[in-house]
């Protein structure tokens, strides 16, 4: 290999390693961190940031990237050397559009709102948060005015996080999707068979017992705890600094088995995603997932397309019952696959059935364009959340808490982000009906309590492959067809009709 390819592979690594550190670091804050710590963990993570920034923006990278470029131009287009570079090159276009000064304001800025947003959820106080998040929108848009767009201000920030993914095209999702969605969703609450099987999960669940039995079902479908650790967060969150340091964070409620338990699976298929990545791409920028869409896809089949499915619910039933034995006493699978999926609209987005889950992921993706272009100022947030809520999902939340201060997300500037989430449930039925072809005797493995076929599945067809492919290129590779809806449509369409008896 060329000495260019590796001096720069080398200086690409110092700044993985630059960032790694820095997430560990907000991991520490969302967990562990006394909150009188707040002011000095920002200045931290903002320090690694920004010496990270300068590093990979330096005109050395430039230089090294370049001389690279042309030293590899006879491998073949597919080779990891590459992708490999081609995928430095879309990150140094991007990072060196933004000032280093910009980048440690926007980290700084980062933390600070995080602590406020924490606070003012605890106290159900909107204008507390108010001041943080109309700076950090003030600072996000400059953010994608470095970066710069074409049709729409929503692109600049969307394409960093789902390459290929435009405004234009999640609107156009959006719209193929909700009228089934909507109708879906009314046909089930005008049955009223939603109550059937819900006593199943009520009763009294320790914590303790919780914690236990999400470890024992995380090292039943495969995630290494060798690799990896699971802890308690007010958002679950999944963060990873390296394959070999994956950690998961979930959060109890003793009167709810199914939040805890759903929240780990679903933090699991990050996990899993990234332990599973190739041992020769660590600290490069091939190792990890390729996009949140394709990362939440794998959090979603693992919660979701596993997770509340029949065969599933057959495992785990007497798993629960050995841990929970008087709350279970008496429960048949059926009772439980039907409490497991009952439809309700709700007002919180994490805790929302497959149904209607997108129809929160839409309400959200509408505000932060109207706030991105000015149709919207924050001070009318929560007034514009309501409204929407009772459009969408017929409920009004009765505080901000459990209205517009629900998500994490905007008060770490991950804004553009929330499409991802409805591209990864689009993904994860397309995979889904890859991987039954592949293995027709999955139900019957999945009973069983095994799953080492469909994890080597997913190791072989989607998580060795880190961030080679961009996102529509590796779930055609995976499926033998580009990215579709259809599939995801079929999904919920045959599983609700049937359950509800439609």
């Amino acid at each position: 290999m060329s000495q260019s390819f590796e001096l720069l592979k080398a200086r690409v690594r110092r700044v993985v390693y630059l960032n790694q550190a820095a997430g560990l670091l907000g991991w520490d804050q969302q967990t562990y961190m006394p909150a009188g710590a707040a002011e000095t963990r920002g200045e931290q993570i903002g320090t690694l940031s920004e010496l990270a920034h300068e590093l990979f923006t330096a005109d050395e990278t430039g230089q090294l990237l370049e001389a690279a470029e042309r030293e590899t131009e006879g491998m073949e287009a597919d080779s990891d050397e590459r992708r490999m570079l081609a995928l430095l090159r879309r990150q140094y276009e991007r990072a060196t559009r933004l000032p280093a000064s910009f980048v440690a304001e926007l980290s700084r800025h980062q933390s600070h709102s995080f602590r406020v947003w924490v606070e003012a959820r605890a106290r159900n106080d909107f204008a507390l948060f108010q001041p943080a998040l109309e700076k950090m929108f003030d600072l996000v848009g400059q953010q994608a005015g470095y970066y710069g767009y074409r049709d729409h201000i929503y692109d600049a920030l969307l394409d960093g996080y789902e390459q290929g993914a435009t405004h234009a095209s999640v609107a156009a999702m959006f719209a193929g999707i909700k009228p089934a969605l909507v109708a879906l969703t009314q046909a089930i609450v005008e049955s009223r068979r939603d109550e059937s099987g819900v006593s199943a999960l009520q009763g009294f669940f320790p914590v303790e017992a919780q914690r236990q039995l999400t470890l024992h079902v995380l090292e039943a479908i495969g995630f290494d705890l060798r690799r990896g650790r699971q802890d308690e967060a007010a958002h679950p969150f999944c963060a990873n600094f390296g394959r070999d340091d994956v950690r998961l964070t979930t959060r109890y409620d003793t009167a709810h088995l199914t939040q805890g338990l759903y929240s780990s699976l679903h933090e699991a298929g990050h996990g899993l995603y990234e332990q599973g990545s190739a041992p020769e791409y660590e600290g490069t920028v091939l190792a990890g997932g390729t996009s949140l869409g394709v990362h939440e896809s794998q959090s979603r089949l693992w919660e979701n397309l596993v997770g509340r499915g029949r065969p599933f619910v057959r495992y785990l039933l007497p798993v629960l019952q050995r841990f929970f034995p008087d709350a279970l006493e008496g429960v048949d699978a059926e009772d439980l696959y039907r409490a497991v999926n009952r439809v309700e609209p709700s007002l919180i987005r994490v805790e929302a059935d497959e149904v209607t889950y997108n129809l929160h992921v839409l309400l959200r993706f509408e505000i932060e364009s109207d706030l991105l272009t000015g149709k919207m100022a924050v001070r009318e947030l929560p007034e514009v959340w309501n409204a929407r809520m009772r459009e969408y999902l017929g409920v009004v939340p009765p505080d901000d808490a459990s209205g517009c201060l629900q998500d994490v997300h905007w008060s770490e500037g991950l804004i553009g982000y929330f499409p991802t989430y409805s591209l990864g449930n689009l993904y994860s039925a397309q995979i889904w009906d890859a991987l039954r072809a592949a293995l027709p005797d999955l139900d019957a493995q999945i009973e069983r309590g095994v799953f080492a076929p469909m994890l080597d599945w997913l190791q072989q067809h989607i998580y060795r492959y880190g961030s080679k492919y961009p996102p529509a290129e590796l779930i055609t590779r995976a499926t033998g067809a580009p990215p579709s809806a259809d599939h995801y449509a079929a999904y919920l369409q045959t599983k609700y009709r049937d359950l509800y008896r439609l």
